[in-house]
Parts: C-alpha cells; structure tokens; sequence
C-alpha cells in the first residue's frame, strides 16, 4: 500500500483523534538508532511528528518521532532486496533514522512533506508535479496556522535585556540553547561557534560544537562587567573590552579549533514571477529571461576623420610682382631667387628667341 494524501481519519474516541492535523500518511520500514531490524509501521505525518503504528486501522501509535531535532534528510543509495525500494536517512540530534519508501515516486514526497514541515517553505530541490507542489503549499499555510494557534508547550527564551557594549560579533544568533545546538550541526562547514542569549535574560552564552564519535556541544556564559567590558566565566575567568574579544579570546585559546559560525543566507540566481494562465487561469511560476537587454548600435566613424589629426596647412605660395623692387615703391614685395632648373629654362629660351631673330634679318 503506497503513501497517499491525507484522509482524515475519525477514530471511536481513541488517541488518534486527539493528534494534530495528517498532512500525509503511508507503510514506512523505520530502523531507529538503537534498533537492529526495520519494521513496517503505518507513519503518519501530524503536525510537526511522525507518528507510527501497527497498520492503518489502529487508533493508537506505538512510536512518536518529533521532528524539531531535525538535522537533515538524505537519500540512501544502498541496495534493498526489494528493488524497487528507495531508502531515506533522517538525521535527528539524537541520532539517525533510516526510512525506506515502497519506490522513489512515494521517497520523493515524503521528503517534500518533511521539508515543507520542518523549514515551512516548499521545497525547490525536488522533482514533482504542479499538483504536488500545491499541496505541499496547503501544507506549509496549515503548519504555520496551526503553530500560531497552539499554546506554547516551553516558554520561549528570554530576550537579552542588557545593552550590549561595542559592535556585535557577525556570530551572534537571537536562538535558544537548543536551535543553536541544532543550526551548528546542520551547519558544520559555517563554523563551529555562536555567540546567543542566555537563558536568564541578563547574560550572554557562547555555544560550541566538535566532533568526537559524535557531535560534542559546550556553552560558556559570558557576563558584563560593572567598569566595562566582558568576562568568560571558567575557572579562571578571561576579562575582555569587547565581545569581538570574547571570540577572538576563544579562537586563540584553542589554536583555531574552535572558528566564529557564519552562515551564509542563500539570494535567489534568477528572477522569478507569479502569472496566471490565459486559457485555464492556472497560475505558473516563470523565470525571468537571463540575456542583457540589446543595446543601441554604436555610429561608425566617418571616413577620413581622425579626431587627433590635424588639418594639412594652407599652401601658401609667394608670388613676384611685376613691378620692379624700388626703394621709392611703397608696395614692394619679396620676389624669391629663380631656382636653377628655372634660371637654365630663362637662358635657353633667351638663346632662341636670339637665333630666331638673326635669322629673320
């Protein structure tokens, strides 16, 4: 029997009535931390947990995983005698969780109800159809009703009512204990410490996370000084200026181990709008086209021109007067020497007209 959508179900009074809204059901093999053999258990997703039982007729749930320990969820590629099966790790602060679906169709689904509950957004990185997506939508919009509604089973922590001296660390986290415990392990690569609140409102804490067959966490409360400043409380307690200080303090104390977490937030690589189909009004995610807008055809140069060149100058060509040079002449002008070429023209013309003449008398 596959995984199938909701139906809610209406038991004679028994405890399953009195769970949070089913947004999805199905057989799961489950294998929990410390157990050594899967069984095949009817899961339900109800509110923010896993709720197994027997088969689906049953009212009562024999196991209950909450998922607000939720670390990550990932495919398990290992082979399954039944071929067709598609098994999940869910990793949870207190261990792993190996699920495996009855085929990749249902493996899929299931990882988008559970993403979709834990981080109440629809997942992007999965491969379903339109149809699937709106109801994993409905889903998100029911959780997050449903979570606004409810009373609060903890009380949420305190805020920090002391002023904070200087510039805060790019490392503080507005989170309780346990979030920061979670967000350091879901996040090893980002760093390994966080500055946050502390628990009575009037105190910083200092959370940290290593890895020694298994995660390792620490906290370190961090008071303000009367005169100024801050101190680490240990057993011999480390004054600092700043809360930068305060990092720094710990970075070097433990030779780098220990690094400030900086969690990158994701931006979006493409623009994407919301628009409705013409014909049936369906509405459809788009992206946006990623080609630069066409530019103006720049002008060609004009032909010959050079805005550096300059202009040849004028041929300035001096002309002799026909008038003879007299010093009396109050127009006179320079008249150039006759280059030899044209003085040797002037002789040879001048013998001519001699000869002709001769021969004429």
């Amino acid at each position: 029997m596959a995984a199938a959508p909701v139906r809610q179900r209406s038991g004679p009074g028994g405890p399953r009535a009195q769970l949070p809204p089913c947004y999805y059901e199905g057989y799961l093999e489950k294998r929990g931390p410390k157990e050594k053999a899967s069984r095949r258990l009817w899961t339900c997703l109800c509110g923010n947990s896993l709720y197994f039982f027997n088969n689906a007729k049953d009212t009562h749930y024999v196991e209950k995983l909450d998922l607000s320990g939720f670390v990550s969820l990932k495919d398990d590629c290992s082979r399954d005698r039944n071929l067709e099966a598609a098994r999940l790790i869910l990793r949870m602060k207190d261990g792993e969780t190996k699920l495996t679906a009855p085929n990749l169709e249902s493996r899929e689904l299931w990882k988008g109800f559970l993403y979709s509950v834990v981080d109440l957004n629809v997942p992007s990185c999965l491969t379903l159809l339109p149809g699937q997506l709106q109801m994993l939508k409905e889903v998100v919009d029911k959780e997050r009703s449903r979570r606004r509604t409810r009373t609060p089973t903890r009380a949420p922590p305190s805020p920090l009512s002391v002023p904070l001296v200087g510039e805060i660390p790019p490392c503080f986290r507005p989170v309780s204990r346990t979030e920061a415990e979670v967000l350091l392990e879901r996040h090893p690569d980002c760093g390994n410490m966080l500055l946050r609140p502390g628990r009575d409102g009037c105190s910083l804490a200092v959370t940290t996370r290593q890895d020694l067959n298994g995660s390792v966490f620490r906290h370190y409360r961090v008071t303000q000084r009367d005169q100024g400043g801050y101190v680490i409380d240990v057993e011999n307690p480390i004054p600092c200026a700043t809360l930068h200080e305060v990092i720094d303090a710990l970075v070097e104390k433990t030779a780098g181990t220990l690094q400030p977490f900086l969690l990158e937030e994701p931006y979006e690589e493409n623009i994407t709008y919301v628009s409705a189909n013409d014909e049936n009004g369906e509405r459809i995610l788009h992206t946006a086209p990623t080609s630069p807008l066409p530019k103006a055809p720049a002008l060609p140069p004009k032909q010959g021109f050079s805005p550096l060149s300059r202009s040849p100058a004028p041929d300035r060509r001096i002309l002799t007067s026909p008038v003879p040079a007299s010093p009396t002449n109050p127009m006179r002008r320079l008249i150039l020497s006759p280059s030899p070429l044209a003085q040797t023209l002037n002789e040879e013309l001048k013998m001519k007209l001699e000869k002709r003449r001769a021969s004429q008398e």
